[in-house]
């Protein structure tokens, strides 16, 4: 019996796996630079992408995939690129029990921007979730 809609199982394997993304980035980044650290993380993310889309032979050609959706996931290759090597800087600056969590602030900024720009709709229950995490990171940044 499925009690969970698959996205929200694969939403809490993301949370499980940026947990540990954090706590080994922490341990990895120490007595090594930041950036060279997100470099060793960046060809250890493709490798591992790319033996998953041999094996469940989901590779496609280049020229199959719209303009709009390359210029999109250039971007998002970009502000991702920019994520982590600002949060690896942040990780080997700082503890990890405060880092990561400041860092899901772009959870509240997500939810901003999926209203602002992809016409979501902010109901109770994600407003207050995500006032709850900003309120939550501004302790931690305060306190």
């Amino acid at each position: 019996m499925n009690f969970l809609p698959s996205w929200v199982v694969f939403a809490l394997g993301s949370a499980f796996f940026a947990a540990l993304t954090a706590l080994f980035g922490k341990l990895g980044v120490a007595g090594i630079n930041s950036n060279m650290a997100t470099f060793i993380r960046t060809i250890v993310i493709l490798i591992v992408t790319a033996g998953i889309l041999f094996w469940r032979t989901e590779w496609q050609k280049p020229n199959s995939i719209s303009p709009y959706s390359w210029l999109f996931l250039v971007l998002s290759g970009i502000a991702t690129g920019l994520s982590w090597l600002c949060y690896y800087r942040a990780l080997q600056l700082g503890p990890v029990s405060k880092v990561a969590p400041i860092d899901k602030l772009s959870v509240a900024i997500a939810i901003v921007l999926g209203i602002v720009f992809v016409g979501e709709q902010l109901t109770w229950p994600v407003a207050l979730g995500g006032a709850l995490i900003v309120a939550g990171s501004v302790i931690i940044i305060v306190f």
